[in-house]
């Protein structure tokens, strides 16, 4: 335990480790009956690819929003997602967030009845992930030829895919820098952003720390729905290659605005 603490405090945070514990425990029991029993039941009874997907993500929607709900209750964090009601209300459109910890993903989903997801092509080979992810028919991030190609047939059929530029998650106290894979696909695909800021006080599941390394206070996670970027404002360059470098410049304006600087509507 850390030094410093009164013993109200440490037993505050061994209670949290303990409840952080269980609810990636159910977490991961979840994931298996959904991978195990709850899909393939689906996969035989809707022959439809794009409604039996469609099934899928509302059912991973409810069950991340269980999830987050539960770590609530139980205090290992706290959260307040602000303008979910405008991102529900969006269609024909890609998602981009900054990526401080690990349940970002979830907590965005949680309120996403449909929520297409660019996924590392590793995760394809995770066998307790792999289920579902192919059921739910997230876009694996491979060759860019099939990944626009991909991207650009659920972005036309009004579904909006999130995407975290970094590529990972972010690091405390280094500088964040976005690869250029969303700006390429929004680009490509002449497809709106619309932007989401989180921030988490104190850091908690960052790339660097276990889940059980809880700081000394119950972590508060803010996720603000922002504006919208207009892709129309940078498609008047000379090549996509110039339209998305310009485009990533912006976005990272406004995902990591300079400290002390709030972040802008757009």
């Amino acid at each position: 335990m850390a030094s410093g603490l009164s013993l109200t405090q440490r037993l505050d945070k061994l209670r949290r480790i303990l409840a952080t514990g269980f609810c990636f425990a159910l977490f991961g029991l979840g994931g298996l009956c959904l991978t195990f029993v709850v899909f393939p039941l689906i996969t035989r009874s809707i022959k439809d690819q794009t409604a039996r997907e469609m099934k899928v993500q509302n059912i991973i929607q409810k069950n991340f929003d269980f999830f987050c709900r539960t770590m609530k209750f139980t205090g290992c964090i706290d959260y307040q997602i602000i303008g979910a009601e405008i991102l529900q209300q969006d269609r024909n459109c890609i998602i981009v967030a900054n990526h401080p910890s690990l349940i970002d993903y979830v907590l965005i989903a949680s309120c996403l009845p449909q929520c297409d997801c660019l996924v590392k092509a590793a995760i394809w080979h995770n066998p307790f992930i792999k289920g579902i992810v192919k059921a739910a028919g997230y876009i694996p991030n491979q060759a860019p030829d099939s990944l626009f190609g991909d991207c650009s047939d659920r972005l036309n059929s009004g579904n909006v895919l999130l995407i975290f530029p970094e590529g990972t998650r972010t690091t405390p106290g280094v500088s964040s820098k976005l690869q250029r894979g969303a700006a390429q696909i929004a680009v490509r695909t002449e497809t709106d952003l619309r932007l989401i800021h989180i921030t988490v006080s104190p850091s908690f599941l960052t790339k660097e720390k276990m889940w059980y390394q809880v700081p000394d206070r119950k972590p508060f996670f803010k996720v603000e729905v922002k504006g919208k970027i207009a892709i129309s404002d940078f498609l008047n360059t000379d090549s996509p290659a110039n339209a998305a470098r310009e485009l990533n410049r912006y976005m990272a304006q406004h995902l990591f605005p300079e400290p002390g600087q709030p972040t802008q509507n757009i």
